[in-house]
């Protein structure tokens, strides 16, 4: 056919200009069952003889982008069909449904959701991102600004966790945003026939039903029993036997306000390694509480020893990959992915991990000559290091690398004899010397010495990185010594390292610094 041929065929429109689609988007992350809602969607309108179309945009990763869903409908007007758009437009989108509480913020951001046209259903539970989660102090959003967003941009809006009530009713979001689209009474389809959607699909029939129905009862209005949220509780750290002496020795020296942190702090220092370890941590503990009280630390409600046993324990017991995976092969947290997962009991389990080690990693837990002796050595050690650095993808619960990893956990009996134990010894000391020196002429300053450990945490990269800005932060604090205003300024450095992930700011802070005390201050 020429294209001349094209142009001269009839496009009579199928209805008034008026008539349009019934536009939904869903925006959901991965696991959150957004395709299966979209299913949804689409049997619900097909099945009331409606024609209806869906599309999806994947995300980039999991919790780095949410996947969009986007669904039309309408009825055919005499036998013909419409034709119907694959994306959401801004201001022509009728509902929005978002999984989560920053998707919904984002649909905003996008111009999906209008005034005069849109009713927002979301679920006001936040999943940290990436960039919340990986941030030094704490990065976590702030939701208000949704509220705020959502009550001026949407024309209706139905909020609540959807995400409680479903784990509540042993099902999944995606039942509970069906059913608050149904008591929504945007789409003019009855209730059984989103009953019968659900049936159909054959899957946890029961509990889908049951969610469906407690959220449809919430957002239209109606009178809902909200059954207890089982959730489980965070597994203990294993306490050995020989902390009862050790904790009753701590009640017995230090000062009742410091008993609970002190008698946490023991608890994991001894998860973390074996009870000569908690006895190491109990005697180094004693020694600052001396130091306080020659400090006049009783006058302060011994804030120096508090913070000692606070971020003591985050100096001993410091992430290595012993103690990732030991974590990792816990029998506790495989019952914590099954329960977060909804696994229905006899369920077998397999979790897929991305493990980047490096070279650095794996000789700091070789005993330290031997540790010594391959640094001593570039060539060897990097060639060793490109058979190494790599990323893998690791089956933690496969039987080859659990026992990899279980073996790897057992190495922890040799972790005092280890190159980066070694390392974090004299770090810890260097550190905990300074705060004793810096609190005997000021008090406060030598607490925030203390606070600044707060910097480190994580391995590998992320370790390395807060690692640098504590030094820094550590060295600059130690040139404010004599100061009357020495505590503000180190409080002031100490928090914006925290805030700060590209150092700019801290950067800039040290200069400031060194420009009036007339240092040469590293940055």
């Amino acid at each position: 056919m020429m294209p001349t041929e094209i142009l001269r065929l009839p496009l009579a429109p199928a209805g008034e200009a008026t008539e349009r689609p019934i536009a939904i988007a869903i925006v959901a992350m991965g696991g959150q069952g957004g395709g299966v809602l979209t299913g949804w969607i689409v049997a619900l309108a097909e099945a009331a003889g409606w024609v209806a179309q869906s599309t999806s945009v994947p995300g980039v990763a999991q919790r780095t982008g949410a996947t969009i869903y986007y669904v039309e409908m309408m009825p055919m007007r005499g036998g013909r069909k419409p034709v119907l758009a694959q994306m959401p437009t801004p201001g022509d989108v009728d509902v929005v449904l978002a999984s989560e509480f920053m998707e919904a913020g984002r649909s905003i951001l996008r111009g999906i959701v209008t005034p005069g046209r849109t009713t927002l259903i979301a679920s006001d539970h936040r999943a940290l991102s990436i960039g919340e989660k990986s941030a030094p102090g704490d990065g976590i959003a702030d939701s208000g600004v949704v509220h705020e967003a959502i009550g001026a941009t949407a024309r209706a809006r139905i909020v609540f966790d959807m995400n409680a009530l479903a784990v509540a009713n042993g099902s999944v979001i995606s039942s509970a945003l069906f059913g608050a689209l149904a008591g929504s009474g945007v789409l003019p389809f009855a209730r059984e026939a989103y009953h019968a959607v659900i049936a159909a699909d054959g899957k946890g029939v029961a509990a889908s039903i049951r969610t469906f129905d407690a959220a449809f009862a919430r957002a239209a209005g109606e009178e809902a029993p909200s059954p207890a949220l089982a959730v489980a509780s965070p597994e203990p750290a294993p306490v050995d036997a020989h902390c009862g002496p050790l904790a009753s020795r701590l009640i017995e020296r230090l000062p009742p306000g410091v008993h609970a942190m002190a008698r946490a702090g023991l608890a994991k220092v001894v998860d973390f390694q074996d009870p000569a370890y908690g006895r190491e941590y109990c005697g180094l503990l004693e020694q600052f509480h001396t130091v306080d009280l020659a400090a006049g630390g009783a006058e302060r409600d011994h804030a120096f020893t508090r913070e000692a046993a606070k971020y003591l324990v985050q100096a001993m017991a410091y992430d290595d990959i012993v103690r990732v995976a030991d974590l990792k092969t816990r029998s506790g947290r495989h019952a914590r992915i099954a329960a977060e997962a909804n696994a229905a009991p006899g369920t077998l389990l397999h979790t897929t991990e991305y493990m980047h080690p490096r070279l650095e990693e794996v000789a700091g837990i070789l005993p330290a000559p031997l540790a010594d002796w391959l640094m001593r050595r570039p060539r060897l050690y990097r060639a060793i290091n490109r058979r190494i650095s790599k990323g893998r993808r690791v089956r933690t619960y496969s039987i080859g690398w659990f026992l990899t990893l279980y073996a790897v956990a057992g190495l922890r009996r040799l972790r005092r004899g280890s190159l980066r134990h070694r390392q974090e010894v004299a770090h810890r000391d260097a550190w905990l010397a300074l705060a004793t020196r810096l609190v005997a002429i000021d008090y406060a300053l030598g607490v925030e010495a203390l606070r600044c450990r707060r910097l480190v945490k994580g391995y590998s990269d992320t370790h390395a990185r807060g690692l640098s800005k504590f030094d820094r932060v550590i060295a600059t604090i130690e040139t404010l010594a004599g100061r009357d205003d020495a505590a503000d300024w180190a409080r002031r450095l100490r928090e914006t390292a925290v805030r700060d992930g590209e150092d700019k700011d801290l950067d800039g802070l040290i200069r400031t610094i060194a420009s009036f005390m007339g240092a040469a201050v590293a940055a």
